[in-house]
């Protein structure tokens, strides 16, 4: 029996995305498939980063396919990321394709170490990626990434983003001197934000991830209306007092109609360097049943390692200076799941139409 379009499609439609849990032939068009001269080649295109994970998902499509009769078939994996829909009302970034808000309830957390090394984690996947320092009280991210220095301005209008670890970046910590506070009511800082934002020539992004400040006040609140994101990733700890401010900021995003992509569980375990003894010394399991109980994502826990700490407080964070290491593929897990929640969502499709103007006649 000679193998059909019909079957190729029926094979890839039996087969799983590991990162997704979508079947593989979900985006699969008759143009991607090609059948001649008793060879069968699939061409398949993931809509999230993987350059990790492209020859899992080939090796995933092949044996399927090698079980619906074509054995020997030939399947490249290729992968764009999309711009997906933000909030209505707001308009995409130009040169920013999706932004994602890293948020937490409470400080204390590790939110932005989180948030740094996700955004590493991403571009270790082959995405472009920049990242938005949006506590202005408390910038980090100058330290976590190793940089320092002033933006430059070739227009005098408008910023380019530091570079560092091949992440775009910026923050108010490149613009103000590293122990002067910034002693602004939320009007001034959301104003300052909203510069940071769209006044820094973003070159090209497949994702802009947002450090945004601690808390649901007015500064969060107000970013979280403004800021044209695409969803928001919940970061929190495994204890009580922490997942209560937890809940009231994914609420926050629900509010104001921000998808929740996920909740990101850190410090979930601690592991001592001594002796190897393992203990949950703030709860266990309390991230995951708040996404169960929101009916959101659940993304992964994060160990409470002393190395985790000495990295980011060194300049170079997990994902780049332990590559190897359990907690950088933890990272990296975490970052495809997230990716993939990306992917799922409503495309964007401003600018797809042409303009409509209604014009009265004279």
């Amino acid at each position: 029996m000679s193998i059909t379009i019909e079957n190729i499609r029926a094979a890839l439609r039996a087969a799983q995305d590991p990162n997704t849990g979508l079947d593989l032939g979900v985006s699969v068009k008759d143009r991607d498939i090609q059948l001649g001269g008793g060879r069968v080649a699939v061409a398949l295109e993931l809509g999230y980063p993987a350059d990790a994970v492209k020859d899992q998902v080939r090796q995933i499509a092949e044996a399927a396919l090698a079980d619906a009769g074509a054995p020997g078939a030939q399947v490249s994996v290729t992968w764009k990321v999309a711009a997906h829909a933000v909030q209505k009302g707001l308009k995409p970034l130009p040169n920013v394709r999706n932004i994602i808000a890293v948020a937490s309830g409470k400080g204390g957390v590790g939110k932005s170490t989180t948030a740094v090394n996700l955004a590493l984690a991403l571009a270790a996947e082959g995405a472009k990626v920049g990242l938005l320092d949006a506590d202005i009280y408390g910038p980090s991210v100058p330290t976590m990434l190793g940089i320092s220095g002033r933006p430059e301005s070739l227009d005098n209008k408008s910023m380019e983003p530091l570079t560092g670890h091949g992440l775009q970046a910026n923050s108010i910590g490149f613009l103000i001197d590293a122990d002067s506070p910034a002693i602004w009511r939320g009007p001034m800082v959301t104003q300052a934000l909203e510069q940071l934002l769209r006044q820094t020539n973003w070159r090209d992004l497949d994702y802009l991830i947002v450090d945004m400040p601690p808390g649901t006040g007015d500064v969060a609140l107000t970013l979280a209306q403004k800021v044209p994101v695409v969803g928001a990733v919940i970061v929190t700890t495994p204890q009580d007092v922490a997942l209560l401010d937890a809940r009231k900021g994914l609420r926050m995003f629900q509010k104001v109609d921000v998808p929740i992509l996920g909740v990101v569980e850190n410090m979930a375990i601690h592991i001592c360097s001594q002796c190897g003894h393992a203990e949950h010394i703030f709860g266990e399991g309390g991230g995951q049943r708040m996404a169960e109980q929101y009916h959101t994502p659940w993304l992964g826990s994060l160990p409470l390692t002393l190395a985790i700490r000495e990295q980011t407080d060194a300049g170079t964070p997990t994902v780049v200076s332990d590559a190897g290491s359990e907690a950088a593929a933890l990272y990296r897990g975490i970052a495809r799941k997230l990716a993939a929640g990306v992917a799922a969502l409503p495309r964007d499709m401003a600018g797809k139409f042409p303009s409509i103007v209604v014009q009265q006649p004279t």
